[in-house]
């Protein structure tokens, strides 16, 4: 959410930032705001004479007779029924100032490319050599069903479409990846954290996927509760409300979770294998800082090569694509994604998003500290980067990585954790 003072000296930038984002309908929530606040603002002086006058009636009254104090308390019930219905007005002006702050997106950084959709994001470099295979390469879903790691056909029986199975090494190969990913964090000075799956309404607000996400989100109506798309709910929201001191921060966390999206309208839209699926598993790492726009971009750079070391290490070709305007989310102040080469495809897919929010999903999660200098309650910066993302993940290593027999070579870094291992799999071309 942004500061109110700073949406009254800066519409035009905000109305600019929603465009920019492709969010017309959000770009109206601005006027509507400032509207609304205007409202308030002009009624709160004569609301504060009022209490002021009730505050002070009862010295008044000690000074008078009692036929003075009569006439004195009839017109007392006059503003006390006038206090109260201008204290209802501003309590339902306040409520739909709040509403329309949270429609506001946020503004966008001045080195968000212009561009319509994902097609226009612009890319800022590559790692890493395509394969020439030398033989017909193929696809991940023919690798693993034809090993017997995957099955769709069970899965689709008893859970839906876009649900899948991992067995044997497949389902070894997965959890080395996130636990390879846990344990580089760990090592460079990040918490791990198991979070809850579940979250409430507040949760999903405060971190920007509300309003907006409703459809994208498993929703448990009876509980009000809803599973998450990502453990940056939970974990961004951990220290919501509270005031922490400057020097307890940064905070880093990492956290391994499965996640879940109902991939609402992507209806014939990569059907066949673990590219777009309900049910995932995610390695996020999630930063709180001061309230510093130069440190949040070095963190960012940061959180971005992490993940780049990692791809790097199971020596898979990538390219890092600055996120456009039209391709940016609402809390987003700045986004890369990471795209890893995907034989099947014939082209890189998406893998890794790594965003900045500055203040924007602080303020909505009350998520404050106290500066040392001054002792001023200041809102944090957040920032928060998927280091790993399986089973999409999978896609790459089992493709980039297959020989011509259907097995596939472990990239050095994966070894340790499937036993010394340097090929998983049969002969079964």
């Amino acid at each position: 959410m942004l500061d109110i003072k700073w949406l009254r000296e800066n519409p035009d930038a905000v109305r600019a930032g929603a465009m920019k984002k492709r969010l017309p309908d959000r770009a109206a929530a601005v006027d509507q705001a400032l509207q609304l606040d205007a409202e308030l603002r002009a009624m709160l002086p004569a609301l504060d004479a009022l209490r002021s006058e009730m505050k002070n009636a009862g010295k008044e009254m000690g000074k008078m007779t009692p036929e003075q104090r009569e006439a004195f308390l009839g017109k007392q019930k006059e503003r006390k029924v006038v206090m109260q219905g201008l204290e209802e007005k501003e309590k339902q002006l306040k409520a739909d100032i709040e509403v329309q702050m949270g429609l506001i997106p946020n503004v966008p950084d001045a080195d968000v490319p212009e561009g319509r959709d994902d097609s226009e994001n612009v890319e800022v470099r590559r790692w890493g050599s395509v394969r020439d295979f030398g033989f017909v390469a193929r696809p991940h879903y023919d690798i693993g069903e034809a090993q017997g790691w995957l099955d769709f056909t069970r899965a689709s029986a008893m859970a839906g479409s876009r649900n899948y199975i991992l067995f044997g090494d497949l389902a070894l190969l997965q959890d080395a990846v996130l636990r390879y990913a846990v344990d580089m964090l760990v090592a460079r000075g990040f918490t791990p954290i198991d979070p809850p799956l579940l979250v409430r309404d507040a949760a999903m607000f405060g971190t920007g996927f509300f309003p907006g996400g409703e459809e994208q989100t498993y929703r448990c109506e009876k509980d009000g509760l809803n599973l998450i798309g990502t453990s940056e709910v939970p974990v961004t929201s951990l220290h919501g409300g509270e005031l922490m001191a400057e020097d307890q921060l940064p905070k880093k966390y990492v956290a391994r979770s499965a996640c879940f999206r109902r991939e609402a309208g992507t209806y014939g839209k990569d059907t066949r294998g673990l590219y777009r699926v309900h049910q995932f598993h995610k390695v996020e790492q999630v930063i709180l800082d001061i309230n510093d726009k130069v440190r949040s971009i070095q963190h960012h750079h940061d959180i971005v090569k992490n993940a780049e070391d990692m791809l790097q290490a199971f020596d898979l070709p990538y390219r890092v694509v600055a996120v456009c305007g039209g391709d940016l989310g609402v809390p987003q102040a700045m986004k890369y994604d990471i795209e890893t080469w995907m034989p099947s495809r014939a082209n890189y897919g998406e893998t890794h998003s790594a965003s900045r929010f500055y203040d924007y999903q602080a303020r909505r999660l009350d998520l404050r500290y106290r500066q040392k200098e001054g002792g001023k309650a200041t809102f944090c910066h957040t920032l928060n980067n998927t280091v790993a993302a399986s089973p999409r993940i999978l896609i790459p290593l089992l493709e980039n990585h297959q020989q011509q027999d259907g097995t596939v070579r472990l990239p050095a870094a994966l070894r340790p954790y499937l036993g010394g291992r340097e090929v998983i799999g049969r002969p079964v071309w």
